[in-house]
């Protein structure tokens, strides 16, 4: 877990299905700099150097992280998830799991999932784990299963941080059964939280759009020029709808 800051408020980075802590790395500098608190990143159940132990269902998640925010006063508490991470962080939003939290800020979440979409996914989550016989083919994996390609320099520790093993049997730091967690009626889940919910994504994120972020949040937001990963593409707007700047 990467984390930063002292006194309060905290706020909590939740990355997506995929990635793992490091994906906040370009934000980080902002919030030691302007978050008037702590901040803490932590890897997923079954993501980065995280417990690789199931199950990995939205339920689970937020009592990993419920856990992780329990002697925080409620009062006090911002949860910002990206994608899967968003849904995670509604979830835990809800109280259902003991601590509540001040609000909820939630990017690329992508609301709707046809059957054909989570089939893929539920098929994914069946296969083995995938050896690689060198560690660029496994970064290359990472990168691409992450939506990370062609923004992460691979020779990064970023890049690094996706994946795990030694010469001859490397493989991406993340468990496939992760995939098993996605599925349709994610509109009804995110209205589930009792905190006040914030939505965006980037205006180019396919997965996402804003019509469908403002028939749950009516001011949801577009970041101008990013895609799915805003918080690599354009870092200080995220930061800004986070800390409710703009």
């Amino acid at each position: 877990m990467s984390h930063g800051g002292k006194g309060e408020p905290l706020v909590v980075l939740l990355h997506g299905l995929g990635a793992n802590r490091l994906v906040w790395q370009r934000m980080i500098g902002m919030a030691d700099k302007h978050w008037p608190g702590r901040w803490i990143a932590p890897d997923l159940r079954g993501h980065g150097r995280s417990l690789c132990e199931g199950p990995y269902g939205y339920a689970m998640h937020a009592a990993d992280i419920a856990e992780l925010i329990r002697d925080e006063p409620g009062g006090n508490v911002t949860l910002a998830g990206h994608s899967f991470g968003g849904v995670v962080a509604a979830m835990t939003g809800t109280g259902w799991f003991g601590p509540r939290v001040k609000d909820i800020a939630a990017f690329g979440v992508k609301i709707v999932w046809t059957a054909e979409e989570e089939a893929k996914a539920h098929e994914l989550a069946q296969r083995p784990t995938r050896i690689f016989a060198t560690r660029a083919e496994a970064v290359d994996r990472f990168l691409k299963s992450s939506g990370l390609f062609g923004l992460v320099d691979p020779a990064s520790d970023a890049a690094a941080s996706g994946i795990t093993g030694s010469e001859g049997d490397w493989r991406v730091a993340m468990d496939p059964r992760c995939y098993g967690a996605v599925g349709p009626a994610l509109d009804k889940l995110l209205r589930l939280t009792a905190s006040p919910l914030r939505l965006a994504a980037g205006e180019n994120d396919p997965m996402v759009s804003l019509d469908q972020m403002r028939a749950i949040d009516p001011a949801a937001r577009t970041f101008a020029g990013a895609a799915h990963n805003a918080h690599w593409e354009t870092p200080e707007l995220v930061w800004d709808f986070i800390a409710c700047r703009k």
